[in-house]
């Protein structure tokens, strides 16, 4: 099972000592978390797409993951998430292709539509027509990663005319892809359709809504003929701050939680960890909430926590990552891994694994699905 980070790049004010980072210490305090979570021996390290403040996450994410990829030795990356719906699918087929061999293979793409409204007039979209975006361009974006002069017209951007998008992805083998979503069934049900991977960041929500929304993909990729339902690829977010005692991690965490535009001013630290995956406390409570979580939406393959946000200091999110990588991780892997059924993976695929299976495997289709749709539903 894969363990890791990811970051929204936020820059906030440290509700204790009043400082806020500049946007340039806080993109070299990224660097710095995502080479702590290499040394620790996580495995992979995900980041954002903003174009808006207080972010300083990048507008085009594999400027960041290909400088990661060269300074860190065993580390994955991710994003959480590209933007599908603003961000044109040529582009993302270009960029992460090339970042794909720099990184030489480590490097897999989570998409999603951004709730940011704004941010959709800003490349000429509309945010009520995010669906539709979402479902056609990810259906350009596979073509241009598995076919060659590629004749296409849609409703969303100008038609392509035998075009061929460069680089090739590495191997001849596109980057596996996560589809990142909270509330919307039409995801689940794109990624089940295509039997790509499906990431539930739940930091929001509860766990019974988290359930629902992965159990529908689960029946859906089944459905389509990818596997049984327990073999389907799902992640989860989450959250965590660990002390030593309970009391002392709620103690210094209280202020950063207190105000953080994200969730601060709303429901109280008690009750926010009591309905979302927050967990504020002892590395043993948070090893004792997540392994919970696989009775709720089966056992699954990639657990992210964000840690570096609220405004806590760069030395306090290092420390928090060290916890994390020596006292949790090797826990909850032993666990996980005890519980789980000889049939269902352990891991995403990866660019290796893909390139196992060889050119003929659904996974270079583009449209898997089709022709293999069972009778279970």
């Amino acid at each position: 099972m894969q363990f890791g980070l990811f970051s929204i790049g936020d820059v906030t004010r440290d509700p204790v000592n009043g400082t806020v980072p500049t946007e340039h210490e806080r993109i070299m305090n990224t660097v710095a978390i995502a080479k702590k979570a290499d040394e620790v021996g996580l495995d992979v390290f995900a980041t954002g797409q903003h174009h808006n403040p207080p972010f300083a996450a990048p507008a085009n994410p594999p400027v960041l993951l290909a400088h990661l990829a060269a300074v860190t030795e065993t580390l994955s990356f991710s994003t959480a998430t590209t933007l599908i719906t603003t961000t044109d699918p040529v582009r993302i087929a270009e960029d992460y292709a090339y970042a794909q061999h720099l990184a030489e293979g480590r490097l897999d793409l989570m998409l999603g539509r951004g709730n940011t409204g704004p941010v959709y007039p800003w490349f000429g979209k509309d945010i009520r027509k995010g669906i539709p975006l979402a479902v056609e361009n990810y259906h350009l974006l596979r073509r241009l990663w598995r076919e060659t002069n590629v004749n296409w017209k849609g409703e969303f951007r100008t038609p392509l005319q035998n075009f061929t998008s460069t680089p090739r992805p590495l191997d001849d083998t596109p980057p596996f892809v996560w589809h990142g979503f909270i509330r919307s069934p039409e995801i689940a049900e794109q990624a089940a359709y295509y039997g790509d991977g499906f990431f539930h960041n739940h930091i929001f929500w509860n766990i019974e809504h988290t359930a629902q929304m992965v159990n529908l993909y689960r029946q859906r990729f089944e459905h389509y003929g990818h596997g049984s339902a327990d073999q389907a690829i799902v992640g989860l977010g989450g959250q965590v701050f660990m002390d030593e005692t309970e009391a002392k991690a709620k103690k210094f965490f209280r202020p950063y939680f207190d105000n953080a535009p994200v969730y601060g001013h709303g429901p109280t630290m008690e009750e926010f960890t009591e309905l979302t995956p927050l967990t504020v406390g002892t590395p043993e409570q948070v090893i004792e909430r997540y392994l919970g979580y696989a009775d709720a939406v089966g056992d699954y393959q990639r657990q992210l926590f964000i840690l570096d946000h609220a405004g806590l200091p760069l030395v306090v999110v290092l420390e928090q990552i060290e916890i994390l990588g020596t006292e949790v991780v090797p826990v909850l892997r032993k666990e996980f891994e005890a519980r789980r059924p000889a049939h269902v993976p352990s891991d995403p695929p990866t660019h290796a694994s893909l390139v196992a299976e060889g050119p003929d495997s659904p996974f270079h289709e583009v449209e898997p699905a089709r022709g293999r749709v069972t009778d279970a539903n």
